[in-house]
């Protein structure tokens, strides 16, 4: 098979690209190792950045997204029993869509499957060869037979544990990352939000949020340690921690319901540098993992694929401008948002090795972050996103 662009992965960085070069009018193909059942099981990030919007906007999937999603104009951050909101759109101009990334990615599916376009499930022995010269191939099996796709470019949208930055030579990259001592169990569950926007809570217990996925399903979140296994949390033990955490009048509010999925993720900052290598493009997890403080994994990763699509789309019209500036463009967005990432975390976590030292310097932070509009200012420019080319 011959095309013009071959992608590994088609969690939402995957097929968000190929919807954008579809939309200019440039041939590609998707190749996942998973079904779809898996890709559409992953229970992930559900505050989207008005960068990812407008990207999801272009690509021509954003219809569901503005009927159902949830416009949020701010957030509260809690702490010392208070409740302090951030006024995201009064200080900023903007605001998030909360907004599920399985919907997302059920939306550029669909859109995907209407238009007819190649993508390729249950893909085993995934590799890539020749992306350092002219020839860049991707083999995979399927269905008990070897296929080759011969392309001018190979893009690695498949996460962090993909084929795609394991085919680099380690010679040629450099990667950067800090692993958190704690992890966070989330529950989904199908009850009433206990607020209208969502909660950040800074507990001498250790960190809480309060998240939703639209007004009848909530993700709640608790940091743990990462000695703890998810079979040890009842429901009801979730829910009593997740009241301990939360101040007063949020507490009285919460309802508690069966949960419907739970797990424990740990926490961690990566990035790999450069993202390109000859004819072969990184983005998303592939290249760089966020803490979930701020919810920036996925708004990272449209922002990857919306550089890296326009970049395409001027070479096949005769400019490699963008294909060359791509790394150092994506790589500028990205380590600001890494940093906010990690000072949220920081900000908002338990550190246990910190002692009463740190947990003083977390609640100065907290006071004067809530008594300062300038303070405030520089959090909610971060928190709504920064543009893309920040």
């Amino acid at each position: 098979m011959r095309t013009q662009v071959a992608i590994i992965g088609a969690g939402p960085s995957g097929l968000l690209l190929g919807a954008l070069l579809h939309k200019a009018g440039i041939a590609h193909v998707i190749v996942e190792r998973q079904s779809p059942e898996y890709v559409l099981g992953r229970i992930r990030a559900g505050v989207l950045e008005q960068v990812a919007v407008d990207l999801l906007d272009e690509a021509g999937v954003g219809e569901r997204m503005h009927r159902e999603g949830l416009p949020h104009d701010g957030f509260s951050l809690a702490f010392d029993g208070g409740h302090h909101r951030v006024d995201l759109h009064a200080l900023t101009g903007k605001r998030v869509m909360v907004y599920g990334q399985t919907e997302v990615t059920r939306d550029l599916m669909d859109a995907r499957a209407a238009a007819g376009l190649t993508t390729v499930y249950s893909a085993e022995n995934v590799a890539i060869q020749g992306f350092d010269g002219n020839r860049p191939t991707l083999s995979y099996r399927h269905a008990g037979a070897d296929h080759e796709i011969q392309a001018d470019f190979i893009v690695g949208c498949d996460g962090f544990h993909g084929v795609a930055r394991a085919s680099v030579p380690t010679s040629a990259i450099e990667t950067f990352e800090k692993v958190y001592p704690f992890g966070w169990l989330g529950v989904l569950a199908d009850v009433p939000p206990v607020h209208e926007e969502l909660i950040y809570a800074n507990h001498p217990r250790g960190f809480a949020l309060c998240s939703m996925r639209s007004k009848t399903r909530v993700r709640y979140y608790v940091q743990c340690s990462l000695d703890d296994h998810v079979e040890d949390w009842t429901d009801a033990r979730f829910f009593g921690e997740l009241r301990r955490r939360l101040p007063e009048g949020d507490a009285a509010r919460l309802i508690e319901g069966p949960s419907i999925e739970k797990s424990i993720a740990p926490l961690r900052s990566f990035v790999a540098e450069p993202m390109r290598f000859g004819r072969l493009f990184l983005a998303g997890d592939a290249a760089h993992i966020v803490p979930p403080t701020g919810a920036k994994g996925l708004n990272l990763a449209a922002s990857d694929v919306g550089i890296l699509s326009r970049a395409l789309a001027e070479h096949y019209r005769g400019s490699d401008l963008g294909l060359d500036t791509y790394s150092q463009r994506a790589l500028s967005r990205i380590w600001k948002a890494e940093r906010f990432s990690w000072w949220f975390t920081s900000l908002m976590h338990r550190f246990p090795e910190t002692g009463e030292f740190g947990r003083k310097m977390q609640h100065a932070e907290l006071d004067y972050l809530v008594s300062s509009e300038a303070a405030m200012k520089a959090m909610a420019e971060n928190y709504v996103g920064l543009p893309l080319d920040a």
